[in-house]
């Protein structure tokens, strides 16, 4: 088996997250031992419970990862390691890269020159949408990819602008391509395939939970050149996802709203601290582009 696939393989492993993925990989970064050292050499290296120790430990000696592999190119799912020439070097830079994406669709946006990441409310307001339909349509006429999470409101909104208008967007999942959330999204989803890119960093079969979503969130900004804020609540996932930004050194605009909508507080503490106010598509292509 080769490394790619070995990597592939501990990613399928129950117990396993990130941290136990590089501390695995720090012991052994060519993984040449993988598979044949013992119960005990785990138990002495990997920080999990002993539960998870025996799950992980069942599954790199029982799960036959090269049958899901063509299981997953039978249903179009392509994957890319962290390893991989064109796993995306923005992506790459963040503190914590995925170290495999599985995607649905043109591969070939992984490889985009200018990318702007759209987050905001779920439930937004007849302004945030008017907003965003003005902002957006130039954008994606100069080739921006837009990138956002599929979720329902201005995530949806931007996703079907960017088709609308004949562009190419980036979906990214919270769970495993199997299992799309949320259901009232799978039309959305199968048109970012056909248009765009549909990517999620968990194995197709696992089950979205809650805790994904905000983890997923430094997927949006570590791909995007740039956050655009539409709306959002003193407290949300999209103030999340404008912190991750920033970590990471990327530029956060935000819409300006009405002083007196929570839709708007969190948009509006943003320009306070220092995003970028935008007011048409220029403020956010001038950012991006020089």
């Amino acid at each position: 088996m080769n490394f790619t696939d070995k990597i592939i393989h501990l990613h399928h492993c129950r117990g396993v997250g990130w941290q136990t993925m590089k501390k695995i990989l720090l012991a052994d970064p060519s993984l040449t031992t993988l598979y044949t050292q013992s119960y005990t050499h785990w138990k002495n290296i990997l920080p999990i419970s002993a539960t998870k120790l025996q799950t992980f430990y069942y599954d790199l000696h029982h799960l036959n990862i090269q049958e899901l592999i063509h299981q997953y190119k039978n249903n179009d799912i392509e994957i890319v390691t962290i390893v991989d020439d064109d796993y995306p070097n923005l992506l790459k830079q963040i503190h914590d890269p995925p170290w495999v994406l599985y995607l649905r669709g043109d591969r070939r946006l992984l490889t985009f020159e200018y990318s702007l990441g759209v987050v905001g409310a779920r439930k937004p307001s007849e302004y945030g949408v008017t907003a965003l339909r003005r902002v957006l349509p130039p954008l994606v006429k100069k080739n921006y990819v837009i990138i956002s999470g599929v979720a329902t409101g201005i995530d949806a909104a931007a996703h079907r602008i960017a088709i609308d208008c004949q562009g190419k967007t980036i979906g990214i999942l919270g769970g495993g391509h199997y299992h799309m959330y949320p259901v009232s999204n799978i039309p959305l989803a199968t048109n970012i395939i056909k248009y765009g890119l549909l990517i999620s960093e968990t194995p197709p079969s696992r089950r979205p939970e809650p805790w994904m979503f905000p983890v997923r969130n430094r997927i949006i900004s570590g791909l995007s050149k740039g956050v655009f804020v539409v709306e959002a609540r003193a407290r949300s996932g999209s103030l999340i996802t404008a912190k991750l930004a920033l970590e990471q050194g990327r530029e956060v605009f935000a819409i300006p709203g009405n002083i007196t909508s929570e839709l708007s507080a969190g948009s509006n503490f943003l320009i306070q601290e220092g995003a970028k106010m935008v007011l048409s598509a220029a403020d956010i292509d001038v950012e991006i582009v020089y």
